[in-house]
């Protein structure tokens, strides 16, 4: 029987505002290829491959991490005891399986790409998490092909814009990743990880970040200029990059663990809320 204090730990073992966030993205790269709002199937199915693409992966690093979060979030579902190891691993595995479904009613092709990001997040959270820049370069590009899928889903796959917003959500991804490995320092020292805090220290490794998101906001004026979208995406990319350049800062003059991991999810959810903006206007249009 799962009572809600289980149930509440089983949601959080997703960590859903992040496989939201990618379900998202899919919907993006979909308006963006279109210029217009796609049928509710496309938008369904490309926003629930999103998800469950994400969800395996997010369930699985709160398995293979209990250790280091025994150190840095011993409140998390398994360090603490709320949910067993055991039921950590059907959980991915029921949401893997989900994830098949969904990408065998849009196409053959889009299992086998789903079964490729699935198999790196699954290295990832396995053993290459400890290989430092290599494993944020494959957490981004698992990210980035969300919005690469979009395109997919309604048969443009090599549209610019596409291509570029892709770039864009990579590099974004990158220095997120880089600062959360920051953050997290204590317990990658514990596991031996090789991120670039334990080479060369937090401070120095949260200002690449920062300058990672620096470039985002440098490479998200580029669909405007070379006319790929209007004035509608310049508003509303020019306030994402408001936005992204305050909690940029703010994460980089942060005092303390608990306020920097505050400041990168609000960068996650900031950008989160403006797709979702981006998507209401231009669909409206």
């Amino acid at each position: 029987m799962i009572n809600n204090s289980k149930l509440r730990g089983l949601i959080e073992l997703v960590r859903p505002e992040l496989p939201f966030a990618a379900g998202i993205c899919v919907i993006v790269g979909e308006i963006i290829a279109l210029g217009s709002l796609p049928s509710f199937s496309k938008l369904l199915l490309g926003f629930l491959w999103g998800f469950f693409l994400s969800s395996p992966a997010m369930i699985l690093n709160d398995y293979f991490d209990i250790e280091v979060d025994r150190v840095n979030a011993p409140h998390r579902p398994l360090p603490s005891g709320l949910i067993s190891s055991a039921a950590c691993i059907y959980l991915a595995i029921i949401t893997m399986l989900v994830g098949l479904i969904v990408s065998s009613f849009i196409g053959l092709s889009t299992i086998l790409i789903y079964v490729i990001f699935w198999l790196i997040g699954f290295l990832y959270n396995w053993r290459l998490k400890e290989k430092g820049l290599l494993g944020n370069l494959l957490v981004s590009s698992s990210v980035a092909i969300t919005i690469i899928f979009g395109g997919i889903v309604v048969g443009q796959p090599w549209n610019k814009a596409v291509w570029i917003i892709s770039l864009m959500v990579f590099v974004f991804n990158l220095g997120e990743e880089i600062a959360s490995d920051a953050l997290d320092i204590e317990g990658d020292k514990k596991r031996n990880g090789k991120s670039i805090a334990t080479l060369i220290g937090k401070k120095n490794a949260l200002r690449i970040s920062v300058a990672l998101f620096m470039l985002m906001i440098i490479l998200s004026f580029l669909p405007y200029f070379l006319k790929l979208l209007g004035v509608s995406y310049l508003i509303i990319i020019s306030l994402m990059d408001v936005l992204i350049l305050y909690f940029a800062i703010k994460l980089l003059k942060s005092q303390t663990i608990v306020a920097g991991k505050t400041y990168v999810r609000r960068l996650y959810l900031t950008t989160t809320v403006i797709a979702i903006l981006a998507i209401i206007i231009i669909s409206c249009m």
